[in-house]
Protein backbone atom coordinates (compact mmCIF):
# COMPACT_ATOMS: atom_id res chain seq x y z
CA UNK A 1 0.00 0.00 0.00
CA UNK A 2 2.76 2.05 0.66
CA UNK A 3 4.46 1.78 -2.45
CA UNK A 4 1.27 2.36 -4.65
CA UNK A 5 0.84 5.65 -2.15
CA UNK A 6 4.24 6.75 -2.68
CA UNK A 7 3.84 6.87 -6.57
CA UNK A 8 0.59 7.77 -6.66
CA UNK A 9 1.10 11.22 -4.30
CA UNK A 10 4.79 11.77 -5.60
CA UNK A 11 3.41 11.67 -9.51
CA UNK A 12 1.16 14.72 -8.38
CA UNK A 13 3.08 16.43 -6.14
CA UNK A 14 6.47 17.01 -8.84
CA UNK A 15 9.75 18.61 -7.02
CA UNK A 16 9.72 21.49 -8.90
CA UNK A 17 6.35 22.69 -8.12
CA UNK A 18 6.28 21.30 -4.82
CA UNK A 19 10.03 21.24 -3.66
CA UNK A 20 8.56 21.24 0.10
CA UNK A 21 6.81 18.05 -0.12
CA UNK A 22 9.68 16.33 -2.08
CA UNK A 23 11.81 17.00 0.92
CA UNK A 24 9.50 15.77 3.08
CA UNK A 25 9.43 12.57 1.71
CA UNK A 26 13.07 12.63 1.47
CA UNK A 27 13.20 13.35 5.16
CA UNK A 28 10.59 10.08 5.81
CA UNK A 29 12.98 7.79 3.62
CA UNK A 30 16.05 8.81 5.16
CA UNK A 31 14.43 9.22 8.40
CA UNK A 32 13.77 5.22 8.19
CA UNK A 33 16.85 4.23 7.21
CA UNK A 34 18.52 5.89 9.98
CA UNK A 35 16.86 4.47 12.42
CA UNK A 36 17.28 0.67 10.72
CA UNK A 37 21.32 1.87 10.23
CA UNK A 38 21.37 2.32 13.89
CA UNK A 39 20.34 -1.18 15.29
CA UNK A 40 21.96 -3.32 12.92
CA UNK A 41 25.79 -3.43 14.42
CA UNK A 42 23.98 -3.49 18.53
CA UNK A 43 21.70 -6.59 16.44
CA UNK A 44 24.32 -8.56 15.06
CA UNK A 45 26.98 -8.25 17.56
CA UNK A 46 24.55 -9.29 20.32
CA UNK A 47 22.76 -12.49 18.32
CA UNK A 48 26.10 -13.77 16.81
CA UNK A 49 27.57 -13.41 19.97
CA UNK A 50 25.09 -15.19 22.02
CA UNK A 51 24.49 -18.21 19.25
CA UNK A 52 27.87 -19.05 19.03
CA UNK A 53 28.37 -18.48 22.93
CA UNK A 54 25.43 -21.05 22.94
CA UNK A 55 27.24 -23.62 20.64
CA UNK A 56 30.87 -23.22 21.10
CA UNK A 57 31.86 -25.31 18.54
CA UNK A 58 34.37 -24.11 16.67
CA UNK A 59 34.44 -27.01 13.52
CA UNK A 60 30.58 -26.64 13.10
CA UNK A 61 31.05 -22.89 12.56
CA UNK A 62 33.87 -23.39 10.08
CA UNK A 63 32.01 -26.59 8.32
CA UNK A 64 28.68 -23.71 8.32
CA UNK A 65 31.14 -21.03 6.89
CA UNK A 66 32.57 -23.36 4.29
CA UNK A 67 29.11 -24.58 3.24
CA UNK A 68 27.89 -20.70 3.06
CA UNK A 69 30.79 -19.47 0.94
CA UNK A 70 30.61 -22.53 -1.75
CA UNK A 71 26.85 -22.02 -2.03
CA UNK A 72 27.23 -17.74 -2.49
CA UNK A 73 30.20 -17.95 -5.06
CA UNK A 74 28.48 -21.03 -6.97
CA UNK A 75 24.63 -18.79 -6.92
CA UNK A 76 26.90 -15.52 -7.45
CA UNK A 77 27.85 -16.96 -10.82
CA UNK A 78 24.53 -18.02 -12.30
CA UNK A 79 23.80 -14.86 -11.74
CA UNK A 80 26.82 -13.02 -13.32
CA UNK A 81 26.08 -15.30 -16.41
CA UNK A 82 22.59 -14.82 -16.32
CA UNK A 83 23.25 -10.63 -17.08
CA UNK A 84 26.27 -11.46 -19.54
CA UNK A 85 23.60 -13.38 -21.65
CA UNK A 86 20.40 -10.79 -21.09
CA UNK A 87 23.13 -7.67 -21.79
CA UNK A 88 24.48 -9.62 -25.26
CA UNK A 89 20.80 -11.07 -25.98
CA UNK A 90 18.91 -7.74 -25.86
CA UNK A 91 21.83 -5.25 -26.24
CA UNK A 92 20.03 -2.59 -24.02
CA UNK A 93 22.37 0.01 -24.74
CA UNK A 94 22.66 0.02 -28.51
CA UNK A 95 19.88 3.04 -28.91
CA UNK A 96 21.04 5.05 -25.63
CA UNK A 97 23.02 8.80 -26.48
CA UNK A 98 26.23 8.87 -24.29
CA UNK A 99 27.45 12.44 -24.22
CA UNK A 100 31.45 11.79 -23.90
CA UNK A 101 31.72 14.91 -21.80
CA UNK A 102 29.05 14.22 -18.81
CA UNK A 103 30.37 14.03 -15.36
CA UNK A 104 29.10 12.71 -12.14
CA UNK A 105 31.45 14.43 -9.82
CA UNK A 106 34.07 11.89 -8.68
CA UNK A 107 37.19 10.55 -9.72
CA UNK A 108 36.37 6.76 -10.61
CA UNK A 109 40.06 5.15 -9.89
CA UNK A 110 40.69 1.56 -9.15
CA UNK A 111 39.25 -0.77 -7.13
CA UNK A 112 41.42 -2.17 -3.94
CA UNK A 113 43.99 -5.30 -4.44
CA UNK A 114 43.27 -8.85 -3.41
CA UNK A 115 45.87 -8.33 -0.32
CA UNK A 116 43.85 -4.68 0.82
CA UNK A 117 40.27 -6.53 0.08
CA UNK A 118 40.96 -9.21 2.70
CA UNK A 119 43.20 -7.06 5.16
CA UNK A 120 39.81 -4.50 5.06
CA UNK A 121 37.66 -7.87 6.34
CA UNK A 122 39.53 -8.17 9.27
CA UNK A 123 37.90 -6.42 12.43
CA UNK A 124 40.99 -3.42 13.41
CA UNK A 125 38.54 -0.51 14.71
CA UNK A 126 35.32 -2.02 16.06
CA UNK A 127 34.06 1.40 16.33
CA UNK A 128 34.99 2.46 13.13
CA UNK A 129 33.65 -0.24 11.48
CA UNK A 130 30.22 0.20 13.35
CA UNK A 131 30.46 4.02 12.32
CA UNK A 132 31.06 3.50 8.83
CA UNK A 133 28.32 0.60 8.49
CA UNK A 134 31.18 -2.37 7.29
CA UNK A 135 29.55 -5.05 7.94
CA UNK A 136 31.52 -8.22 7.20
CA UNK A 137 34.50 -7.06 9.94
CA UNK A 138 31.81 -6.86 12.82
CA UNK A 139 30.64 -9.90 11.42
CA UNK A 140 34.17 -11.87 11.89
CA UNK A 141 34.56 -9.86 15.41
CA UNK A 142 31.48 -11.31 16.89
CA UNK A 143 31.81 -14.55 15.54
CA UNK A 144 35.53 -14.97 17.59
CA UNK A 145 34.33 -13.33 20.84
CA UNK A 146 31.37 -15.50 20.64
CA UNK A 147 33.72 -19.15 20.04
CA UNK A 148 36.13 -16.98 22.40
CA UNK A 149 33.33 -16.57 25.16
CA UNK A 150 32.13 -20.07 25.01
CA UNK A 151 35.92 -21.74 25.95
CA UNK A 152 35.70 -19.26 28.77
CA UNK A 153 33.30 -21.27 31.05
CA UNK A 154 31.70 -20.27 34.11
CA UNK A 155 33.30 -16.80 34.54
CA UNK A 156 32.16 -16.06 30.81
CA UNK A 157 27.94 -15.92 31.96
CA UNK A 158 27.65 -12.58 32.86
CA UNK A 159 29.17 -11.63 29.76
CA UNK A 160 26.79 -14.33 27.63
CA UNK A 161 23.96 -13.35 30.24
CA UNK A 162 24.58 -9.39 29.62
CA UNK A 163 24.91 -10.05 25.42
CA UNK A 164 21.51 -12.38 25.78
CA UNK A 165 19.62 -9.00 27.38
CA UNK A 166 20.70 -7.35 24.95
CA UNK A 167 20.02 -9.13 21.89
CA UNK A 168 16.40 -9.37 24.02
CA UNK A 169 16.07 -5.89 24.05
CA UNK A 170 17.39 -5.39 20.43
CA UNK A 171 14.64 -7.81 19.24
CA UNK A 172 11.97 -5.61 20.65
CA UNK A 173 13.52 -2.35 19.76
CA UNK A 174 13.64 -3.62 15.99
CA UNK A 175 9.89 -4.51 16.39
CA UNK A 176 9.28 -0.65 17.60
CA UNK A 177 10.95 0.14 14.39
CA UNK A 178 9.51 -2.25 11.71
CA UNK A 179 6.02 -0.29 12.81
CA UNK A 180 7.40 2.70 11.05
CA UNK A 181 8.01 0.92 7.60
CA UNK A 182 4.49 2.42 5.92
CA UNK A 183 6.24 5.49 6.29
CA UNK A 184 9.51 4.63 5.31
CA UNK A 185 8.46 2.92 2.25
CA UNK A 186 5.55 5.76 1.03
CA UNK A 187 8.69 8.64 1.70
CA UNK A 188 11.21 6.33 -0.82
CA UNK A 189 8.91 6.08 -3.26
CA UNK A 190 6.97 9.72 -3.85
CA UNK A 191 10.38 11.21 -3.35
CA UNK A 192 11.83 9.42 -6.21
CA UNK A 193 8.40 9.50 -8.57
CA UNK A 194 8.73 13.35 -7.37
CA UNK A 195 11.64 13.85 -8.16
CA UNK A 196 11.57 12.43 -11.95
CA UNK A 197 8.39 14.41 -12.41
CA UNK A 198 10.19 17.45 -11.56
CA UNK A 199 11.89 17.19 -14.83
CA UNK A 200 14.98 16.63 -13.33
CA UNK A 201 15.65 13.17 -15.12
CA UNK A 202 14.19 14.21 -18.34
CA UNK A 203 15.24 17.78 -18.60
CA UNK A 204 11.94 20.01 -20.30
CA UNK A 205 9.46 17.34 -19.56
CA UNK A 206 7.35 17.77 -16.34
CA UNK A 207 4.39 15.32 -14.15
CA UNK A 208 3.45 12.05 -15.46
CA UNK A 209 4.96 12.89 -19.06
CA UNK A 210 8.47 12.83 -17.73
CA UNK A 211 8.06 9.72 -15.74
CA UNK A 212 6.59 8.05 -18.99
CA UNK A 213 9.32 9.61 -20.92
CA UNK A 214 12.05 8.56 -18.85
CA UNK A 215 10.81 5.22 -18.88
CA UNK A 216 10.28 4.84 -22.76
CA UNK A 217 14.08 6.11 -23.47
CA UNK A 218 15.25 3.73 -20.95
CA UNK A 219 12.61 0.61 -21.21
CA UNK A 220 15.01 -1.98 -22.79
CA UNK A 221 17.78 -1.22 -20.10
CA UNK A 222 15.28 -1.31 -17.48
CA UNK A 223 13.47 -4.11 -18.62
CA UNK A 224 16.74 -6.41 -19.58
CA UNK A 225 17.31 -5.93 -15.65
CA UNK A 226 13.80 -6.53 -14.26
CA UNK A 227 14.21 -9.48 -17.15
CA UNK A 228 17.19 -10.60 -15.73
CA UNK A 229 16.44 -10.67 -12.05
CA UNK A 230 13.56 -12.59 -13.13
CA UNK A 231 14.86 -14.98 -14.85
CA UNK A 232 17.46 -15.74 -12.15
CA UNK A 233 14.64 -15.75 -9.51
CA UNK A 234 12.88 -19.06 -11.99
CA UNK A 235 15.89 -20.61 -13.05
CA UNK A 236 18.46 -20.20 -9.95
CA UNK A 237 16.14 -19.38 -6.74
CA UNK A 238 13.62 -21.97 -7.57
CA UNK A 239 15.49 -24.88 -8.64
CA UNK A 240 17.44 -24.55 -5.71
CA UNK A 241 14.25 -24.55 -3.37
CA UNK A 242 13.06 -27.35 -5.11
CA UNK A 243 16.46 -29.84 -4.73
CA UNK A 244 16.58 -28.43 -1.12
CA UNK A 245 12.89 -29.37 -0.26
CA UNK A 246 11.97 -25.99 0.50
CA UNK A 247 8.24 -24.91 -0.23
CA UNK A 248 8.27 -22.05 -3.01
CA UNK A 249 5.38 -20.49 -1.83
CA UNK A 250 6.15 -20.78 2.14
CA UNK A 251 9.61 -19.33 1.13
CA UNK A 252 8.19 -16.67 -0.84
CA UNK A 253 5.46 -15.45 1.70
CA UNK A 254 8.31 -15.26 4.57
CA UNK A 255 10.81 -13.07 2.37
CA UNK A 256 7.99 -11.06 1.09
CA UNK A 257 7.90 -8.25 3.89
CA UNK A 258 11.76 -7.93 4.12
CA UNK A 259 12.09 -8.05 -0.17
CA UNK A 260 9.47 -5.08 -0.41
CA UNK A 261 11.42 -2.94 1.92
CA UNK A 262 14.44 -3.17 0.61
CA UNK A 263 12.88 -2.63 -2.84
CA UNK A 264 10.71 0.60 -1.79
CA UNK A 265 14.49 2.04 0.24
CA UNK A 266 16.27 0.69 -2.17
CA UNK A 267 18.72 -0.80 0.35
CA UNK A 268 19.57 -4.27 1.03
CA UNK A 269 20.49 -2.79 4.50
CA UNK A 270 16.95 -1.29 5.85
CA UNK A 271 15.59 -4.76 5.34
CA UNK A 272 18.40 -6.88 7.28
CA UNK A 273 16.54 -7.17 10.85
CA UNK A 274 12.89 -8.34 9.64
CA UNK A 275 14.99 -10.46 7.27
CA UNK A 276 16.81 -11.99 10.10
CA UNK A 277 13.51 -12.49 11.77
CA UNK A 278 11.12 -13.75 9.28
CA UNK A 279 13.96 -16.48 8.73
CA UNK A 280 13.77 -17.88 11.75
CA UNK A 281 10.07 -17.42 11.89
CA UNK A 282 10.04 -19.95 8.93
CA UNK A 283 12.57 -22.37 10.48
CA UNK A 284 16.10 -21.18 10.47
CA UNK A 285 18.11 -21.22 13.42
CA UNK A 286 19.07 -18.40 14.97
CA UNK A 287 22.82 -19.24 15.01
CA UNK A 288 22.61 -19.90 11.42
CA UNK A 289 20.42 -17.01 9.82
CA UNK A 290 22.94 -14.42 12.10
CA UNK A 291 26.25 -16.13 10.53
CA UNK A 292 25.11 -16.83 7.08
CA UNK A 293 22.69 -13.40 6.28
CA UNK A 294 25.61 -10.80 7.31
CA UNK A 295 28.45 -12.82 5.35
CA UNK A 296 25.79 -13.05 2.43
CA UNK A 297 25.54 -9.17 2.55
CA UNK A 298 29.02 -9.07 1.48
CA UNK A 299 29.60 -12.57 -0.58
CA UNK A 300 26.19 -13.30 -2.03
CA UNK A 301 25.70 -10.23 -3.74
CA UNK A 302 23.22 -11.65 -6.47
CA UNK A 303 21.56 -8.97 -7.97
CA UNK A 304 24.25 -6.32 -7.05
CA UNK A 305 26.45 -8.21 -9.45
CA UNK A 306 24.14 -9.04 -12.42
CA UNK A 307 23.76 -5.49 -12.46
CA UNK A 308 26.97 -4.90 -12.38
CA UNK A 309 27.93 -7.14 -15.58
CA UNK A 310 24.59 -5.47 -17.32
CA UNK A 311 25.22 -2.26 -17.01
CA UNK A 312 28.82 -2.80 -17.92
CA UNK A 313 28.26 -3.71 -20.91
CA UNK A 314 25.44 -1.37 -21.57
CA UNK A 315 27.94 1.10 -21.27
CA UNK A 316 29.82 -0.98 -23.86
CA UNK A 317 27.15 -0.72 -26.64
CA UNK A 318 25.80 2.64 -25.99
CA UNK A 319 29.88 4.11 -26.67
CA UNK A 320 29.65 1.75 -29.90
CA UNK A 321 32.78 -0.53 -28.12
CA UNK A 322 32.60 -4.05 -29.04
CA UNK A 323 34.10 -6.16 -26.36
CA UNK A 324 35.24 -9.75 -27.17
CA UNK A 325 33.85 -12.88 -25.31
CA UNK A 326 37.14 -13.25 -23.30
CA UNK A 327 37.04 -9.40 -22.39
CA UNK A 328 33.88 -10.06 -20.84
CA UNK A 329 34.62 -12.99 -18.73
CA UNK A 330 37.54 -11.32 -17.30
CA UNK A 331 35.14 -7.90 -16.57
CA UNK A 332 33.10 -10.84 -15.15
CA UNK A 333 35.50 -12.27 -13.22
CA UNK A 334 36.51 -9.23 -11.88
CA UNK A 335 33.49 -7.73 -10.59
CA UNK A 336 33.56 -11.15 -8.57
CA UNK A 337 35.93 -9.20 -6.30
CA UNK A 338 34.98 -6.24 -6.86
CA UNK A 339 31.38 -5.88 -5.51
CA UNK A 340 32.03 -7.55 -1.84
CA UNK A 341 29.97 -5.56 0.34
CA UNK A 342 27.86 -2.54 -1.96
CA UNK A 343 24.53 -4.64 -1.06
CA UNK A 344 23.65 -2.20 1.59
CA UNK A 345 24.59 1.01 0.60
CA UNK A 346 22.48 2.85 -2.48
CA UNK A 347 24.22 3.31 -5.34
CA UNK A 348 27.35 1.88 -4.73
CA UNK A 349 27.71 0.00 -7.64
CA UNK A 350 27.84 2.77 -9.95
CA UNK A 351 31.09 3.65 -8.13
CA UNK A 352 32.41 0.41 -9.05
CA UNK A 353 31.39 0.51 -12.01
CA UNK A 354 33.21 4.00 -12.99
CA UNK A 355 36.00 2.47 -11.63
CA UNK A 356 36.11 -1.24 -13.62
CA UNK A 357 35.01 0.36 -16.27
CA UNK A 358 38.23 2.37 -16.36
CA UNK A 359 40.28 -0.47 -16.64
CA UNK A 360 38.41 -2.00 -20.00
CA UNK A 361 39.29 1.29 -21.99
CA UNK A 362 35.06 2.38 -21.30
CA UNK A 363 34.10 5.85 -20.66
CA UNK A 364 33.31 5.31 -16.93
CA UNK A 365 32.09 8.96 -15.27
CA UNK A 366 30.07 9.34 -18.68
CA UNK A 367 28.63 5.93 -18.85
CA UNK A 368 27.43 6.40 -15.29
CA UNK A 369 25.87 9.32 -15.81
CA UNK A 370 23.54 7.40 -18.57
CA UNK A 371 22.27 5.24 -16.17
CA UNK A 372 21.71 7.73 -13.24
CA UNK A 373 18.48 8.76 -14.64
CA UNK A 374 17.01 5.63 -14.07
CA UNK A 375 19.51 4.23 -11.73
CA UNK A 376 16.81 4.66 -8.62
CA UNK A 377 14.28 2.27 -10.30
CA UNK A 378 17.06 -0.15 -10.69
CA UNK A 379 18.74 0.04 -7.85
CA UNK A 380 15.43 -1.13 -5.64
CA UNK A 381 15.01 -4.47 -8.08
CA UNK A 382 18.82 -5.22 -7.35
CA UNK A 383 18.32 -4.86 -3.78
CA UNK A 384 14.69 -6.95 -3.28
CA UNK A 385 17.16 -9.83 -5.12
CA UNK A 386 19.83 -9.42 -2.96
CA UNK A 387 17.29 -9.59 0.08
CA UNK A 388 15.86 -12.87 -1.47
CA UNK A 389 19.00 -14.70 -2.13
CA UNK A 390 20.41 -14.03 1.21
CA UNK A 391 17.43 -15.19 2.93
CA UNK A 392 17.32 -18.58 0.62
CA UNK A 393 20.83 -18.84 1.58
CA UNK A 394 19.99 -19.20 5.19
CA UNK A 395 17.82 -21.77 3.99
CA UNK A 396 20.14 -23.69 2.24
CA UNK A 397 22.94 -23.97 5.00
CA UNK A 398 20.56 -24.85 7.87
CA UNK A 399 19.05 -27.48 5.49
CA UNK A 400 22.83 -28.55 4.09
CA UNK A 401 23.52 -28.60 7.72
CA UNK A 402 20.66 -30.91 9.06
CA UNK A 403 19.22 -27.93 11.21
CA UNK A 404 16.09 -26.60 9.48
CA UNK A 405 12.64 -26.68 11.09
CA UNK A 406 9.47 -26.33 9.52
CA UNK A 407 7.31 -23.56 11.01
CA UNK A 408 4.78 -25.93 12.04
CA UNK A 409 7.57 -28.13 13.67
CA UNK A 410 8.49 -24.56 15.40
CA UNK A 411 5.48 -24.12 16.66
CA UNK A 412 4.81 -27.49 17.78
CA UNK A 413 8.04 -27.38 19.66
CA UNK A 414 10.61 -25.30 21.68
CA UNK A 415 14.47 -25.38 19.37
CA UNK A 416 17.32 -27.24 20.81
CA UNK A 417 19.49 -25.02 22.85
CA UNK A 418 22.43 -25.29 20.05
CA UNK A 419 20.17 -23.47 17.37
CA UNK A 420 19.18 -20.61 19.38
Amino acid sequence: MGILLGVAVGGFLPADRHPFANELFHFMAKAFITLIQGLIIPLLLSTIIVALAQAGDLKAVGRMGGKALVYFEVVTTFALFIGLGIANVLKPGAHLPLDPGATIGFQAGHGPSGWEMVLGMLPSNLVLHAAEGDILPVVIFATLFGLSLARTGERGKPVQAFCDGVAQTMFKYTGMIMRLTPLGVFGAMAHTVSTMAGGQAAPGLRGWTAVFHLMKQYSVLVGSLYLALALLFLLVFVPVMWVCGVQVRGFIKAVRSPALTAYSTASSEAALPVLLEEMVAFGVPRRVASFVIPAGYSFNLDGSTLYLVLASLTIAQAAGIRLSLGQQLLMLLTFVLTSKGVAGVPRATLVIIAGTCASFGLPGEAGVALLLAVDGIMDMARAAANVIGNGLASVVVAKWEGVFRSPTESAESPPPPQSD
